[in-house]
């Protein structure tokens, strides 16, 4: 009998200790499991955030001098534009559509879909009314395509550089008008030095200039 209980105790024994044994790897997988897991959710979100949220962007050539220079460092905020529509003096980044370049085209918006864009006398006008600047900037020498009247569709954007006389912007055929669809967001900040990239178009709300006879 004393032979027997020994034999339960050993089975009653073992049996526990492979419980606790099992049941230790079962919390070491159920943690691997979660830190799986905690990893690709933040894959998932980082992707969602460079997809869908912000990027990174530097910008080429002076046309937005000097608001932006060549080779400075900007964050898009790619969100933004998915429930609003770019509003008049926005600093856009898009992409046209069919450029063989891989960089990002960086420009303010000037003309708003529908309206009817033109430049004469050095000066840019909507609807047949002087466009009042939010910035300074030169007297424009080339009005390219704009120096007759560009009306433009419910999609389409009339985008200038800051930097008139030294920038491929609307007037000119390789860029154009700019569709909604090839906008890739609004430049956001400059990271150096560091500034708000659109803070000059704030606390003005006159857009247009009545022409003086």
């Amino acid at each position: 009998m004393r032979r027997n209980r020994r034999r339960r105790r050993r089975k009653t024994v073992l049996f526990t200790y492979g419980i606790e044994e099992e049941s230790k790897k079962m919390r070491i997988i159920k943690e691997i499991t979660i830190w799986a897991v905690e990893i690709l959710l933040v894959i998932f979100l980082a992707y969602l955030v460079v997809a869908y949220g912000i990027e990174k962007t530097t910008v080429v050539g002076g046309s937005m001098e000097p608001i932006l220079s060549n080779n400075d460092k900007i964050l898009i905020n790619k969100l933004l534009y998915r429930f609003t529509s770019p509003k008049r003096f926005d600093i856009i980044v898009f992409k046209p559509e069919g450029k063989e370049h891989s960089y990002y085209t960086i420009k303010r918006v000037v003309g708003l879909p529908g309206e009817k864009v033109q430049i004469k006398d050095g000066s840019v006008y909507i609807n047949g009314e002087k466009l009042e600047e939010k910035v300074e900037v030169s007297s424009i020498v080339n009005e390219g395509l704009a120096d007759e009247l560009v009306t433009l569709d419910e999609d389409e954007y009339f985008v200038l550089g800051d930097n008139r006389n030294n920038s491929e912007d609307s007037r000119f055929a390789n860029v154009g008008n700019v569709t909604k669809e090839e906008i890739v967001g609004k430049a956001w900040i400059r990271l150096h030095p560091f500034e708000i990239v659109n803070w000059v178009t704030k606390g003005k709300n006159t857009d247009v200039k009545k022409e003086t006879e």
